[in-house]
């Protein structure tokens, strides 16, 4: 993926898919390549004509410097040679690139069209597949719940999908965990003038406000034990009991969850209703953090730095630009939305500079060695730790079955075999565990 350059940040970036190749070049002009060698060229004058090369070797691609001026980084460090995995940032001058492998029988989903303009773009497989089902049930009364970590993008795949539902009622998000526990009822099913001290007119509440659009129910699996009896009846009759009042009210709804918590586990821990998670679930739709999607970062900054209101001349130092990508972005694209909006204030109509990046982003440790594969591998995250545990304990349980893991963890089997390589953990040598 040429995913940012410098100099030009707001440019759409591009993919350039490999699949047939065994060597690439790379420079600002590359001489004419033999047979079988792929040339790609940039418009750079911090690349040499020739700056560096791909090569497949044993099945992985190799990325060497070419004898460049400015040489070669690999994760924001330098490098001679290096063994790409997905994820991987490449410098190349001022041109920022992004290395993913996605499985070739699996070819990108399709999406509606208008996506783009919803905020739906993503280069990565799992994700769009995720999308494209939603294009396909929204116009259905199929429950759909959106998992993810806080600041992934949740509320934005569901204003996509009333968007695609054709439903012509408002969108309504609620976040449940920000519902004061007093009012949560009245706010959710709304109040009748004189129910209680403080009720002095009707109000509609949030459950009625969107009939015939869309709810949201953001956070879902912290609504109130009480609550969550209330709304299990107003799934299953169709129809809202304001607070004080004698009848209930007819509505036409269309309910999409979304949560950071595992609803599953907190029926079994018995937190949540199990029947009102029978009734939320149908489609679930996984929307995996931004340090998994790296390639989503040539999409995202330019679309951040305009919401911004960067000028149309913005443009980054190449330390600016390797710390957002050297970053693993903990609070996924809200925190990078704060971050280039920060960029953004303190630049002006200048150059965004390392200084104008926030201080955790612009002083992340720089990315340890690697004795065992030859190269250098980002500090892990509280999240990836994680995820790593998790998934030797699945690995371990299933002996090594790639497949079985994915089914449990509820992913695609390719999101599987991308965290064992990230994670340098070979699924093999749990077959004997």
């Amino acid at each position: 993926m040429v995913a940012l350059a410098c100099d030009r940040p707001l440019e759409a970036p591009r993919r350039v898919e490999l699949s047939g190749a065994t060597e690439v070049w790379l420079g600002r002009a590359p001489p004419d390549a033999p047979s079988g060698v792929m040339s790609l060229s940039f418009p750079d004058d911090r690349m040499s004509a020739l700056h560096a090369r791909l090569r497949r070797v044993l099945g992985r691609w190799v990325i060497e410097d070419a004898g460049s001026k400015n040489g070669l980084r690999v994760q924001g460090t330098t490098q001679r040679r290096a063994v790409l995995n997905p994820g991987d940032s490449i410098e190349c001058g001022q041109t920022f690139l992004v290395f993913e492998e996605h499985a070739a029988e699996e070819p990108l989903p399709a999406l509606p069209p208008g996506a783009a303009e919803l905020g739906c773009q993503s280069f990565h497989p799992d994700l769009l597949a995720g999308w494209s089902a939603l294009a396909r049930v929204a116009p259905t009364r199929v429950p759909v719940m959106l998992q993810g970590e806080t600041g992934t993008g949740k509320e934005l795949a569901a204003r996509a999908l009333h968007t695609w539902s054709g439903r012509s009622g408002p969108f309504v998000a609620v976040n449940c965990g920000a519902l004061p526990e007093q009012l949560a009822e009245s706010e959710l099913f709304g109040v009748r003038r004189g129910a209680f001290t403080g009720a002095v007119e009707d109000r509609p509440g949030l459950v009625r406000a969107s009939s015939g659009g869309t709810l949201l129910l953001d956070e879902v699996g912290e609504l109130p034990a009480i609550l969550q009896v209330k709304l299990l009846r107003v799934l299953q009759e169709n129809e809202v009991q304001p607070v004080g009042a004698a009848q209930p009210v007819r509505v036409d709804l269309r309910v999409v969850t979304a949560t950071h918590r595992d609803l599953a586990a907190l029926v079994e821990e018995e937190l949540f209703r199990s029947d009102l998670f029978a009734r939320l679930t149908g489609l679930e739709v996984e929307i995996p953090p931004l340090r998994d999607r790296r390639a989503d970062l040539g999409l995202l900054i330019p679309a951040l730095l305009r919401r911004a209101g960067a000028p149309a001349a913005v443009r980054f130092s190449r330390e600016a630009a390797r710390a957002l990508f050297r970053w693993s972005w903990p609070h996924n694209i809200r925190e990078l939305e704060k971050a280039l909006a920060l960029a953004v204030a303190l630049a002006g109509d200048g150059r965004i500079e390392l200084s104008h990046i926030p201080e955790v982003v612009r002083t992340a440790p720089e990315p340890r060695p690697d004795p065992m594969a030859g190269r250098t591998v980002r500090p892990l995250s509280d999240a990836d730790v994680g995820r790593r545990t998790e998934l030797i304990e699945m690995l371990r349980a299933h002996h090594g079955n790639v497949s079985a893991v994915a089914r449990q963890m509820g992913v695609a089997r390719m999101q599987i075999q991308r965290w064992c390589r990230r994670f340098h953990l070979d699924p093999a040598s749990f077959r004997a565990a």
